[in-house]
């Protein structure tokens, strides 16, 4: 997924003792007036990111959780069957925590449920991880810092579960750490937290040691902690752990004593790190290993199983050109087993299942007679038709897929017909699993309902048609008309990201866009977003999407690609010619009244075309930011008037308004810190626009209103609904006074509107 731009931190950080780590109440600016009362929801996408890690309680049927890389964590509500999110006070200075890491949910006391937050554990993020442990199954949360960071979107964040809960003694928790840290134990339910200082390995594996990023360089550490329950009782910790390690040598560790020692398993395979260790009810641990870290990458593996001292290979087929991953047991038949390829992206992911404790196998599907394939099961991808990418493959390749990125698939232990697994984009899931063994078909369909796991770059509301279009990291961008359905994906061209959309003011049927991929990445549309033609060529050089403008007649695109200059076209692409006066880069908008007027901004330096965008000029406009990020538009029904938002800490940053076409800025005093502006229509009826903003004003960070030009605002969220970083992009509907669409990065596309 994509990740957030670097932020400032605006919290105090809460000091940690010498080996272990103080807990705190979630952090959160002072509690504000909520404007109105809003009320927020997603518009919906049903899924769209990684689900690397799905666990159900082993005690209370149904009570089943999901985590993401970057988009928090949900808890599926079986009555609405939708899941629920429960990350959405984590606020712009704490935005990191919502990349999970690992989720535990109690076996003994099922309301207790923990979390290991942390995005990166490089540079990208400044902040460390914590521990979030919760008394009510998420509804609030109390918050154990760590003195390091955690990775939820670093490589071999499939693995694991690294948290695990004692299930006789549940007051002990264990954490396998990344970077070097070890094992970590807490004794008073995920409170305090100490260094297993006698742990022998903190592991040794990073995907790319020389990294210079830090991202593809970090130790990945202690993958999971599985336990032996047979070997404790209420009241007395469980004797026999296992940890598996980052370390191709040395993989499993095992201690009989409680955690008092701990011994490198004897006999144990070489050659693969061990994604995925899981115990069953006879004490037999079953692991899945791949020769890399993943999501992204697995060219070979094994499974094994562990009964006593005796290890048996039983891999599903010795001779695939892949790993193994997504390993789980079907709690009430023994000897049932299902694991599936760590990463198999052509021509599909494949799920093994075996019956007779792996000693045979069978597969989800196979290639009959080349390229026929034959498969065990159907899937029913309606509740998010967009999972076809657009695209008609040949066999055996078939859309959508089975699968990728499968290293979460897990057997409900109360019903062994269900089961859910998490891919790339979405949850899957099947009620009548066990068809499987009687030969019969295994009905598969959508069960993402309520995870919204998108980074979105950028949003336009047109004044007529559709209410909403989006560009949508790793998805390309939507077509809203219904926001409890999915969207529409764009097509012609499907982009593998898409980074800006831009709409005609005076023409709204006519929509650009642009993206990353291959190329055509510039689309526009003449029927609002329903659909597109692709153009015919490309400035020279592109690489990447940069931003969009189109003029408000719709007559004329600019566009500041990555890799090229500002270059813009009459005709819709055929043929492009490149600015002159405007540096390679630039951002880039439109005048919302005079069709010849556009604007662009470099380095400090704010430029004007008053001709279409073939020249531009710097105008004299001082104070704005040098550095940082910035975003600008103009205003809808006001030639010349433009709202400028962005920079970063310990520089200028803040929003600043021209009335004249940006020869001259003026900054808003009360707004410290902003980062997105947009328009809709405003709530007490006057011609000039309400005004959108993610910003800090007066020390509080949120989404803030003006109705009146920007003199007064209002704090329309709520500290529950923070949605981490909301930098990308923000409108508001011209069409419905008050309401505003927010961009996160991980949640989707948040709107809000008055109660």
């Amino acid at each position: 997924m994509i990740r957030a731009a670097a932020l400032a931190a605006g919290a105090s950080a809460v000091t940690a003792g010498a080996g272990s780590a103080a807990a705190h109440a979630a952090p959160g600016p002072p509690a504000t007036e909520s404007g109105g009362r809003y009320t927020w929801r997603n518009v919906e996408i049903v899924g769209g990111g990684f689900v690397p890690g799905i666990v159900f309680n082993q005690r209370e049927r149904g009570l089943v959780y999901a985590r993401t890389d970057i988009g928090g964590a949900y808890r599926f509500d079986h009555r609405r069957r939708r899941w629920v999110p429960l990350l959405d006070w984590v606020g712009w200075e704490r935005w990191g925590w919502t990349g999970v890491v690992s989720l535990a949910t109690d076996a003994v006391d099922p309301d207790r449920v923990y979390l290991a937050v942390g995005t990166y554990t490089n540079d990208w993020d400044p902040d460390d991880g914590a521990i979030l442990r919760s008394r009510d199954r998420g509804a609030t949360w109390k918050a154990a810092e760590l003195p390091f960071k955690l990775g939820g979107n670093m490589p071999g964040r499939g693995m694991g579960e690294r948290l695990a809960i004692d299930p006789n003694v549940n007051s002990i928790v264990y954490f396998g750490v990344r970077g070097g840290h070890g094992l970590w134990r807490s004794t008073d339910y995920g409170a305090s937290w100490s260094s297993v200082t006698n742990f022998p390995n903190p592991g040794n594996y990073a995907d790319d040691p020389n990294d210079a990023s830090g991202y593809s360089s970090d130790n990945q550490g202690i993958l999971w902690v599985a336990f032996d329950p047979r070997s404790g009782r209420r009241t007395r910790p469980t004797r026999t752990i296992y940890v598996g390690v980052a370390d191709k040598q040395n993989m499993l560790y095992r201690s009989t004593d409680a955690g008092r020692t701990w011994e490198r398993v004897p006999g144990q395979p070489t050659g693969f790190l061990p994604h995925k260790g899981v115990v069953d009810r006879n004490g037999t641990l079953f692991v899945a290993t791949s020769d890399t870290a993943g999501p992204y990458s697995g060219g070979g593996g094994e499974v094994w199983k562990l009964a006593g001292d005796t290890w048996t290979r039983i891999t599903p087929e010795p001779d695939g050109a892949w790993g193994y991953s997504g390993l789980t047991l079907d709690r009430r038949r023994p000897g049932t087993l299902m694991v599936a390829t760590q990463i198999s992206w052509w021509p599909d992911t494949v799920f093994f299942r075996s019956t007779d404790d792996g000693a045979t196998w069978s597969r989800a599907w196979q290639v009959t007679a080349w390229p026929e394939r034959q498969n065990r099961y159907e899937i029913d991808y309606g509740e998010a038709p967009w999972l076809t990418f657009n695209t008609a493959p040949a066999p055996p390749e078939q859309t959508p897929k089975l699968g990728w990125m499968t290293e979460s698939v897990e057997i409900d232990p109360f019903d062994s017909d269900r089961l859910l697994y998490g891919t790339g984009a979405t949850i899957y899931g099947t009620d009548n699993l066990t068809a499987w063994d009687r030969g019969e078909v295994v009905r598969i369909s959508v069960r993402a309902r309520g995870i919204e796991e998108c980074a979105v770059l950028d949003l336009v509301s047109p004044s007529r048609g559709a209410h909403l279009l989006s560009a949508v990291g790793d998805l390309g961008g939507f077509t809203h008309v219904d926001f409890a359905r999915p969207g529409t994906m764009h097509a012609d061209p499907t982009l593998g990201s898409g980074t800006s959309v831009d709409v005609a003011e005076l023409a709204p049927a006519v929509v650009v866009r642009v993206g990353n991929g291959n190329a055509p990445r510039f689309g526009r549309s003449t029927d609002g977003g329903h659909t597109w033609t692709p153009a015919a060529s490309e400035p020279p050089g592109v690489t990447g999407g940069g931003v969009v403008a189109v003029s408000a007649d719709g007559a004329r695109a600019l566009w500041s690609p990555s890799g090229s200059a500002v270059h813009g076209t009459g005709d819709s692409g055929a043929t492009w010619t490149a600015s002159t006066g405007v540096p390679a880069g630039a951002g880039v908008a439109a005048d919302r009244v005079d069709p010849t007027v556009f604007y662009a901004y470099a380095a400090g330096v704010f430029h004007r075309s008053g001709d279409g965008g073939l020249t531009f000029v710097a105008t004299a406009a001082t104070g704005l930011p040098a550095t940082g990020n910035v975003r600008f538009k103009a205003v809808p029904g006001h030639a010349g008037e433009i709202w400028f938002a962005g920079g970063e800490e310990g520089g200028a940053y803040g929003l600043w308004h021209s009335t004249d076409g940006g020869a001259s800025f003026a900054r808003h005093p009360a707004v410290d810190e902003a980062d997105t502006v947009g328009f809709g229509a405003n709530l007490r009826g006057g011609r000039y626009p309400s005004i959108f903003s993610s910003a800090r004003i007066r020390g509080v960070r949120g989404i803030f209103r003006s109705d009146d030009r920007g003199r007064t605002w209002v704090r329309v969220n709520d500290d529950a609904h923070r949605y981490a970083w909301t930098g990308a992009a923000i409108t508001g509907d011209p069409r419905v006074p008050g309401r505003v669409y927010v961009a996160t990065n991980g949640r989707g596309i948040i709107y809000g509107e008055p109660a």
